[in-house]
C-alpha cells in the first residue's frame, strides 16, 4: 500500500510517500485554506507533490493547521481530484502532534510553530482542548505571536533604538508597509512569523529575552495548566519549541511540570505511527 502523509503548517508542508520500506520526501509551502485559495493549493500539490508520489496512492493522511469544518471538505475534494484512487483522511495538526508525540499513550500535546495550540490526548482521541484563537485572539508563544508583539512595539516606538534601527535597515520597515502586509495581504500570520529568525538571532538582548519568556509563559499558563501538567507529560512539536527548548525547560522546572518529548516536526513520528497501523 502506498501512503501519502502530510503535515501542513501555515508556513510549510512536509510530505512523505511511504511504500513499504521505501520513503520519499518533499516540502512545499503551507497549503492551509485559511491562508491561501483552493486553486493555489491545487496547483502546488499537482506540480510539486504528484510527480514525487505518483498517481497510484492508496491512502492519504493530511494533517493541517486550522483545518476544521468546511475546510476539511475543501482539502479532501482537492486531494481526491489529484489522487482519484486514494482514500483521503483530512485531520487537524493537533491530532498529528498527539500521534507523533505519544502514540497510544496519554499526554498533553502542544504545538509551538507559526501558530500554537494545546490539547489532552487520552491515547486514542483528543478528549479536551484549548482553542488556538489565531494570532489575534490567541496563538500565544508562537512565531506569529512573537512577531506581532515585536511589530506592535516597533510601531509604538517601544523597541530599543539599537534593535529598531537594525530592523529598519534589514527589513526596510515603514508603518505603511507593516499595515499593508498585516491587514491587506494574504497570509499575515506567515508575515509576522517571518520575524522569528531575527528574534532568535537577537535572543540574548534583554528586550528579546523578555519578549520570548513572556510569550512562552503566556502559552503555558493560558493553555497547558488546565490539563494537569504535574500529572501528565507535556510534549511539544514545532520550530519555536525547538528553538527555545531551554526556556521552556526552565519554565517547567520552576513550575514543577513534567516535560515530555520535543520534536521540531511531527512528520517522522507520523511516518512511524502510520507505518505500524
Amino acid at each position: 500500500m502506498i501512503q501519502l502523509i502530510a503535515d501542513s503548517g501555515a508556513t510549510s508542508t512536509e510530505w512523505r510517500v511511504l511504500d513499504g520500506s521505501s520513503l520519499k520526501a518533499v516540502r512545499t509551502e503551507g497549503v492551509s485554506p485559511v491562508q491561501i485559495k483552493p486553486a493555489k493549493i491545487k496547483t502546488i500539490i499537482s506540480k510539486e507533490v504528484l510527480p514525487v508520489a505518483g498517481a497510484d496512492v492508496d491512502k492519504i493522511w493530511f494533517y493541517g493547521a486550522g483545518v476544521v469544518g468546511d475546510m476539511k471538505e475543501t482539502l479532501a475534494e482537492i486531494l481526491q481530484k489529484i489522487f482519484p484512487k486514494a482514500e483521503v483522511a483530512v485531520e487537524s495538526d493537533m491530532l498529528a502532534a498527539c500521534r507523533a508525540l505519544f502514540g497510544s499513550n496519554a499526554g498533553i500535546a502542544c504545538i509551538l510553530g507559526t501558530g500554537s495550540n494545546c490539547c489532552f490526548w487520552d491515547g486514542q482521541a483528543i478528549s479536551a482542548s484549548s482553542h488556538a484563537g489565531g494570532f489575534i485572539l490567541g496563538d500565544e508563544g508562537s512565531g506569529a505571536y512573537m512577531g506581532k508583539r515585536l511589530l506592535s512595539d516597533y510601531v509604538k516606538d517601544l523597541v530599543p533604538n539599537s534593535l529598531a534601527n537594525e530592523m529598519q535597515r534589514r527589513y526596510n520597515l515603514s508603518y505603511e508597509e507593516i499595515v499593508r502586509r498585516v491587514y491587506h495581504e494574504e497570509a499575515p500570520g506567515r508575515y509576522l512569523a517571518g520575524f522569528s529568525p531575527y528574534i532568535a538571532e537577537r535572543r540574548n538582548h534583554p528586550y528579546m529575552k523578555n519578549l520570548i519568556s513572556e510569550s512562552l509563559e503566556e502559552f503555558i499558563f493560558r493553555n497547558v495548566v488546565r490539563f494537569d501538567p504535574r500529572r501528565y507529560q507535556v510534549g511539544f512539536v514545532g520550530s519555536v519549541a525547538e528553538a527555545y527548548q531551554d526556556v521552556v525547560s526552565q519554565i517547567f522546572r520552576n513550575a514543577g511540570f513534567k516535560l515530555g518529548p520535543l520534536l521540531a516536526s511531527p512528520i517522522d513520528g507520523l511516518v512511524k505511527y502510520h507505518g505500524q497501523q
